[in-house]
């Protein structure tokens, strides 16, 4: 439900949190509209709570979003590109050599402090609109869920990090401190708690797809929960998502299963039944090279496409991908040793050197890379439209999806000490999973197993990373490219963000 608006000041004008806030701004007033001249009515309202949602999902102009980091930071793909240097953020992400003027981090700090300040001036401007009492709750559930959302993302990436509540003049940002994790979660638990009773538990797809529901709430909630290591109340908030027959009848949410795995990476399949909270991409924003982020189509369905793909002679038993970038190629080792043989494999994995073996198809090999590319995103000529193709692919992301939950709940039933044998919860939880796709069940629920499983069901989804690393596992999985343990759990700091504030570096990025 993402939109090319035209917004006030307050909205329109991206501010990095600190670094960009030092930045003198040219405003034509006449090519604005003034703040106290906007937030009148509901159209105005709702123009602001897209621009929070827009917020929610960008992506970076350097051509990656967050899912792409997190894919190269882990085991299991390589960035991949035309060179070394090619989308030079992901490069030394891949390779662990980052530092806090080099890197994508300054992507993520902006994209959740950006969030969070549109979230904070929407709600601060609510209570003065005239508009509906009931939308007016919506919308604030919604911005309080997105600005969770935001905050999860930023203490898992950074730790200590500020909290910034309501709107704050451009001096005082200069005074802004840290605070620790704890107070972090603590914030973000009660911004969730309080809009769950506020959001739909459903919407309707046609008018509203892509919006946050009572269910993605709860799933984040969850999601949150889990992270801090509280497992009876993760399991409890996932409980209620999931549905009382895990692989059966939808949850009341609606939730459930899709019966082909490979029918989740379809791009017409917006708003499916396991989709819990969905990054909407469009393929009419007739994004353009001027400003790549500023395209609302998937970027992903370009980057992941094979460099200079074509079919030979037009031979239509090959994929009819679109050529393109060559990034996030799976490794050799994860391709042949560890997806090869699982049912997911063909949905996952497109191994284009052997259809260029077999004569159908030429391409150009990505960087170390063996030939393995990322299906679930890679675009094909089908969809691609007469505008700027590269930038406009209609194929949306999941933030949260089913699978990913119902996995996530057996893991914390089994960390709070439920039974994990044959027939009890975490047992269909994680047999479900398997069965979707033709795999025999595991005769019970096993730290091992919901590892492997979420390796294999979530691959190139941009989570390996993040479940390594909660797992305390990264400092040996991840040693090989060079990750260094009690230093690369956390980016470093933007040294723009530092200069001249309060503000303090991660103590191992000192």
């Amino acid at each position: 439900m993402k939109k090319k608006l035209v917004l006030i000041a307050t909205l329109a004008i991206s501010l990095h949190f600190l670094g960009s806030c030092k930045r003198e701004l040219d405003v034509n007033p006449q090519e604005r509209t003034p703040v106290e001249d906007y937030y009148k009515n509901y159209s105005d309202a709702f123009a602001a709570l897209v621009s929070v949602y827009d917020r929610f999902g960008f992506q970076a102009g350097g051509l990656y979003d967050k899912a792409s980091i997190m894919d190269v930071a882990g085991d299991d793909q390589q960035t991949g590109g035309g060179n070394s240097s090619d989308i030079n953020d992901l490069q030394i992400t891949e390779r662990y050599t980052l530092n806090s003027t080099t890197g994508p981090q300054t992507y993520l700090w902006t994209r959740g402090y950006t969030g969070i300040y549109r979230a904070n001036v929407l709600l601060s401007k609510l209570p003065g609109v005239s508009m509906d009492a009931a939308l007016k709750t919506r919308f604030a559930a919604e911005c309080k869920t997105m600005r969770a959302a935001f905050y999860f993302d930023l203490v898992t990436f950074f730790g200590k990090i500020p909290i910034i509540e309501g709107t704050v003049s451009i001096d005082s940002l200069y005074t802004v401190v840290q605070t620790t994790p704890d107070k972090v979660y603590a914030y973000i638990e009660k911004d969730l708690n309080d809009a769950i009773a506020d959001l739909p538990a459903t919407v309707p797809i046609a008018a509203e797809g892509g919006r946050l529901t009572k269910g993605g709430a709860k799933a984040l909630l969850g999601k949150v929960l889990l992270y801090e290591k509280k497992w009876q109340a993760a399991a409890d908030q996932f409980a209620e998502v999931n549905g009382p027959t895990p692989g059966g009848a939808a949850s009341i949410y609606g939730y459930k299963l899709l019966s082909n795995f490979a029918d989740l990476w379809k791009s017409s399949n917006k708003f499916n039944s396991e989709s819990v909270i969905e990054f909407v991409h469009s393929s009419k924003s007739n994004g353009g090279w001027a400003d790549a982020a500023a395209s609302e189509g998937n970027l992903l369905c370009i980057t992941s496409g094979p460099r200079s793909y074509a079919r030979i002679n037009g031979d239509t038993t090959a994929p009819d991908y679109i050529g393109g970038y060559g990034f996030l190629i799976f490794s050799e080792n994860f391709a042949k040793n560890v997806m090869y043989g699982d049912p997911r494999y063909a949905a996952t994995v497109s191994n284009v050197d052997s259809l260029k073996k077999a004569g159908k198809v030429t391409y150009q090999e990505s960087y170390l890379g063996k030939g393995y590319f990322l299906k679930k995103f890679i675009g094909l000529n089908a969809n691609k439209v007469t505008t700027v193709p590269e930038l406009n692919f209609g194929q949306d992301e999941y933030e949260i999806r089913l699978a990913d939950t119902y996995l996530m709940e057996a893991e914390a039933l089994m960390n709070a000490g439920a039974a994990v044998d044959a027939g009890s919860r975490a047992y269909q939880l994680l047999n479900a999973v398997r069965a979707r796709v033709g795999l025999p069940a595991v005769t019970a629920v096993t730290q091992a197993s919901i590892e492997l499983e979420r390796r294999l069901e979530l691959a190139g989804e941009g989570q390996r990373w993040l479940d390594l690393v909660r797992w305390g596992k990264a400092g040996t999985v991840l040693a090989f490219k060079g990750f260094v343990t009690g230093k690369n759990e956390l980016f470093p700091i933007p040294q723009a963000e530092l200069d001249n504030t309060k503000l303090v570096q991660n103590d191992a990025w000192k």
